[in-house]
């Protein structure tokens, strides 16, 4: 991932405000997705907009694998997640330029977000490998992109690389201003 082609840490409490609920609130998104103690991942999660939530979704016993290039993104994310008394089962995910650096959580996400995010990075069949090696065997992951950056060609051509890795689609759920699909492992 190059840091000239991602959204700047500086616009991160922007992503945050309270109007964007109209359009994308995270519990009518994700809440048919994540219930308690699941281990579910944020990736790009930037300052924590569904990260938050997830973590409320997932519960104490839950963990929320949030995954960000940005350490400033990050440090945001904890901020606000360690105020609102939710931080505790949150594991921030410095990533690098070529790695979501998500080994350690192999074959046990319950479910994945990659939302607004997968546009922003140069190795897409790299970084769809590595989701596709950390869902549990009926993990889910819920893929969106912006419809203003990501035309449908290539947002079909991400869904293409995602079932050539081994991913078929379950839904195509409506989401404002976004192109988007639920997927699972063959």
């Amino acid at each position: 991932m190059s840091r000239t082609s991602v959204c700047p840490w500086q616009a991160g409490s922007a992503l945050n405000m309270a109007p964007r609920k109209l359009f994308h609130n995270p519990h009518r998104m994700l809440g048919k997705y994540i219930s308690q103690e699941m281990t579910v991942m944020d990736v790009g999660c930037g300052m924590g907009y569904f990260t938050f939530p997830m973590a409320l979704m997932a519960g104490t016993k839950g963990k929320v694998i949030a995954v960000d290039l940005q350490q400033e993104m990050l440090a945001g994310m904890q901020k606000k997640t360690d105020d609102a008394g939710v931080g505790n089962n949150i594991i921030p995910v410095n990533c690098s330029g070529a790695s979501l650096c998500i080994e350690n959580w192999a074959g046990i996400i319950d479910f994945a977000l990659v939302f607004m995010m997968l546009h922003e990075v140069p190795d897409q069949p790299g970084i769809i490998r590595e989701l596709y090696a950390a869902l549990s065997p009926k993990g889910k992951l819920l893929f969106a992109e912006p419809i203003i950056h990501v035309k449908r060609a290539e947002f079909d051509q991400s869904l293409k690389v995602m079932q050539h890795t081994g991913f078929h689609v379950l839904d195509t759920p409506s989401i404002p201003i976004c192109r988007a699909a639920v997927l699972a492992k063959r």
